[in-house]
Order: structure tokens, then sequence, then C-alpha cells
């Protein structure tokens, strides 16, 4: 039974790196659609996410079965229920890249953001090529210490959000009322898929270690009574 057990374990950690490497493909695809105003790269994008949904479900399916089945404890029940928190969370950042290009695939043939968004854009673009690939490193290896690099860098891509609003206030702004709507969707779009990044990060984290950094107890420090 343990066989068994282990070999169908092993089958649930190939579909969740596949589904990581198809999550790393759509933000890179969503990137060119958006910067490039690649109408072949939005459609990819989009088509790919029916295959991303395909292997949630089937890993929830594979993982309630090996519930059942097998009645899991200690490590083993800590890896199947941190596996379905991953596949909803990489399931959830497939629907962010497909939000960003459907986005650009309805503006195309024209950009979908005026020219003075592009250098900022750019940036977190190439934030977040850096963090798919640490993604799928990090799964590939289940490393600690990549998914802590995650958690950590992450702050970057926040003030790089914060200074999206500055240009959507900005009194030379160029664009249309549209482009400001689409440029506080998508910069909130490329936010949140750093912060799925970081929540799946800490999911490995808990699978290596039994450490939950989410749940990590704040800092209290000494307050005067005034």
């Amino acid at each position: 039974m343990r066989v068994i057990f282990n070999e169908e374990l092993a089958q649930v950690s190939d579909d969740l790196d596949h589904m990581v490497q198809d999550v790393r493909k759509a933000i890179n695809g969503a990137g060119d659609a958006l910067l490039k105003s690649d109408i072949e790269a939005a459609q990819t994008v989009i088509d790919g996410d029916i295959e991303i949904d395909a292997l949630e479900s089937s890993i929830i399916e594979q993982c309630i079965r090996l519930l059942a089945k097998q009645s899991p404890v200690a490590t083993d029940l800590r890896v199947i229920v941190s596996t379905l928190r991953l596949a909803a969370t990489f399931e959830r950042m497939g629907d962010l890249a497909r939000h960003i290009a459907e986005t650009a695939r309805r503006t195309y043939p024209q950009p979908t953001l005026p020219p003075e968004c592009t250098e900022l854009f750019t940036q977190m673009q190439e934030f977040l090529i850096m963090t798919a690939d640490r993604l799928v490193k990090m799964m590939s290896d289940r490393s600690a210490t990549t998914a802590e690099q995650i958690i950590i860098d992450d702050d970057k891509l926040d003030e790089l959000h914060h200074q999206t609003f500055d240009l959507a206030l900005a009194e030379d702004w160029s664009g249309s009322k549209q482009q400001v709507i689409d440029l506080i969707l998508i910069a909130r779009f490329v936010e949140r898929l750093g912060d799925h990044a970081v929540s799946a990060a800490g999911r490995v984290v808990y699978i290596v270690s039994g450490f939950d950094p989410s749940k990590e107890p704040e800092t209290t420090t000494d307050q005067d009574p005034d």
C-alpha cells in the first residue's frame, strides 16, 4: 500500500510541476501581449488557461482520492493539503495572466497603455518573469531557500505597484479614461500575481519544514505609556 501511495503522490507532484510551468508560460505571454501588443501571445494565454484549469481539477481529484483511500497523517497529510492549496493558487495565477491577455486583446491593435507607462510596466514584467522562474525551480526542487527569496523580494513589486498610482494621477497623463481604468486593473493583476507567488512560497516552506510563514507571530515592542 505504501508503494502505491508514493506512486500516486509522485503523479500529483508531477502534475503540480506541469501546472506551474504552464503558469510561467502564461505570465511570459501576458507580458508580451501587454508590452508588445502581441495578439497571438494574448490568444495563446487565453486558450492555455483551459489546461491550467484542467490540471487543477485533476490534482484535486487525485488528492481527494488519496485522502479517502490512504488516510494519511503527519507529513503525508501536510503535503496533500498543501498541494490542494498550491493547485488553487496556481489556477488563480493563470486566471490573472488571462485577464491581462484579454485586456491586451480587447485594445488591439492599439497599445493597452500610453507610452509613459512602458518603462514601469516593463520593470514589473521583468520582476514577474524572475518570480515565475523561481516558482518553477522552487517546485522542481521543493526548495525552501528559493521560496524564501520569493517571499523576501515581493516588497520590490509592491513598490512598483505603488508607482502606478502616480502615473494615473499625473497632470500630464496622455492616455484616455479607459486607459486609466486598464492601468489600475492591470497593475492590480500584476500585484496579485506577486501575492499569489508569495502564498505558494509559503506553502512550500510549510511542506519542507512544517513552519507556516503566514502564521508567524507579530513581534511586540515596549511602548511608552503615554
